[in-house]
């Protein structure tokens, strides 16, 4: 049972962020539909538990490199989506950075798992068995799809709701959150 409450709260502390990205990315959709909100939410979760399976495995390889790079890469990965949102709004751009868009859900989805991928790496460390590590990287996948759905459902009302400057705040909270990642580095 302590494992399966240790693992809930590992998926609940890492799909944060996709919470929050995808419901600032969300407010520039104009229309939602179960088949686009399920393929984003599944994207999301097989970037997320990928990334941490990844970090697992090859846990002794990258463990130098992601403390060096990883917080400077999810920087750059939100500063892009979320100024690139902004500009668009403001120019009155037909497509804002975005969920729409193969290109656009990847880089949110990477931009908000290369935590997934150090938590792996510090399990590989730790070395974590392997059954704890199934447990883990289940409850990882459940967690960020029902999150990402939450968060397309609530960031898409806010932005019918509010509009321009609904979109705009969401670069901008892309950007905080991308700045965080950074300072944490620091």
């Amino acid at each position: 049972m302590l494992e399966i409450l240790s693992a809930f709260l590992l998926a609940l502390s890492l799909c944060a962020d996709c919470f929050a990205v995808t419901s600032c990315s969300s407010v520039t959709l104009k229309s939602v539909d179960a088949r686009k909100v399920l393929t984003i939410a599944l994207s999301f979760g097989v970037i997320q538990t990928l990334l941490m399976l990844l970090g697992w495995l090859f846990g002794d390889i990258f463990v130098g490199v992601v403390e060096k790079v990883a917080h400077i890469i999810g920087f750059l990965m939100l500063l892009y989506v979320g100024g690139s949102m902004i500009i668009e709004t403001v120019r009155g751009g037909s497509e804002a950075r975005n969920l729409n868009g193969v290109r656009n859900v990847l880089i949110g989805g990477i931009a908000t798992s290369l935590d997934a991928f150090a938590v792996g790496i510090s399990l590989s460390m730790d070395r974590s068995p392997v059954n704890v590590v199934t447990l883990d990287l289940a409850a990882v996948f459940i967690v960020t799809v029902l999150s990402v759905v939450a968060g397309i459902g609530g960031g898409y009302k806010l932005g019918k709701k509010l509009g321009k400057p609904a979109e705009i705040a969401g670069g901008c909270v892309l950007i905080l959150i991308g700045l965080n990642i950074l300072l944490d580095f620091i």
